[in-house]
């Protein structure tokens, strides 16, 4: 791929993904964006219904997790990895990465119905590389080329960094993850956020029942959460794509988690206990533990990646069957409201 063919396709996506982020954070801190549909389960004597609420947190956080795996198979299929490996790769997200978000919050939070992309995210750094190299056993057995272990880590980590940013688009929608209200902020921050803000409505979004802060201008570190995210990803993209797979790997896991370090700071929801939090521990490790595989990880020969033989890959049935598997499981997942009900 022309270098200029690189930056007219990073630049082009870059816009198209801030624009979307705009437009979502002018809209889904208002009430109707919570819920976006209830499905009857239990009929009452009056002929009305009992329900269960679908959100719009589910959707968005399955649009995202969607956006992150295709990233992420476009880019490894970039450098030579076949549909078999990435299948492999979803799967262990499925089956270990996803489910750790419930039962990480749950540890640190003692509570049953939240989730944790920094606790998921621990747990992916920790067992992606042994899932990777026993992947690479299984496919070097049937004689199958094995996938390049640094090259894989990096397009993962680029593609957490998109889904995060764009993930957060879920947390608005349901008013969580929120930040400080602007009136407890001091001189500088006070006079940006001052003009700057999110104003959450409904009584049934977390910062209402949770911390009584529906109606109150409040730090939008959801949103600067995703801006960053999205402009890091595209710096990494950018990196990836002329072959820095180590320094893209490197960039992508130290700023995303030294941020998360930071941004504790600046939020108004429960975090654990202690000064330092888990989760900054957590995200404090995760970014060491990168940086160990960015700079330990002997670098196999690849070619220098061919974006367009990621997208051709990525353009066939099979890997747009997993895609919306992917998807589908994600809401059905996290999609369903188990703090509110319905009756209609």
């Amino acid at each position: 791929m022309q270098t200029y063919a690189i930056e007219w396709f990073v630049a082009i996506f870059g816009v198209s993904l801030l624009g979307l982020l705009s437009w979502a954070f002018r809209i889904l801190p208002n009430e109707r964006w919570q819920f976006v549909a209830t499905v009857p389960l239990r009929k009452h004597g009056d002929g009305s219904w009992i329900g269960t609420n679908l959100t719009y947190y589910g959707l968005l956080s399955a649009i995202s997790q969607v956006a992150a795996f295709a990233i992420m198979m476009v880019l490894t299929g970039a450098v030579g990895v076949g549909f078999g490996a990435m299948t492999a790769l979803v799967a262990v997200f499925l089956i270990v990465v996803l489910p750790s978000a419930r039962w990480v919050a749950c540890l640190v939070e003692g509570k049953q119905h939240t989730f944790t992309i920094c606790g998921a995210m621990f747990v992916a750094v920790a067992v992606l590389p042994a899932a990777i190299a026993a992947a690479n056993l299984l496919l070097r057995a049937v004689g199958a080329a094995e996938m390049p272990m640094l090259p894989v880590l990096a397009a993962i980590a680029i593609a957490y960094t998109f889904g995060e940013g764009l993930g957060r688009s879920a947390c608005i929608s349901f008013g969580c993850c929120y930040g400080k209200p602007v009136h407890d902020m001091n001189g500088f921050g006070r006079r940006v956020f001052k003009r700057l803000h999110f104003v959450f409505e409904g009584n049934t979004k977390k910062i209402a029942y949770a911390d009584q802060l529906a109606g109150v201008p409040v730090v939008p570190i959801q949103a600067l959460t995703a801006i960053l995210h999205v402009v890091l990803g595209l710096v990494c993209l950018w990196l990836y794509l002329h072959g820095w797979f180590r320094l893209a790997l490197a960039s992508a896991m130290v700023g995303t988690q030294l941020w998360r370090v930071y941004s504790e700071t600046l939020r108004a929801d429960f975090r654990g206990f202690g000064q330092i939090t888990v989760y900054q521990k957590m995200a404090l490790s995760s970014a060491a533990i990168a940086l160990i595989y960015a700079m330990g990880l002997t670098r196999s020969p690849v070619a220098a990646p061919d974006l367009m033989a990621g997208f051709n890959l990525m353009w066939s049935p099979w890997p747009l069957l997993l895609l919306q598997a992917v998807g589908l499981a994600s809401f059905v997942y996290s999609g369903r409201s188990e703090v509110t009900s319905a009756r209609v």
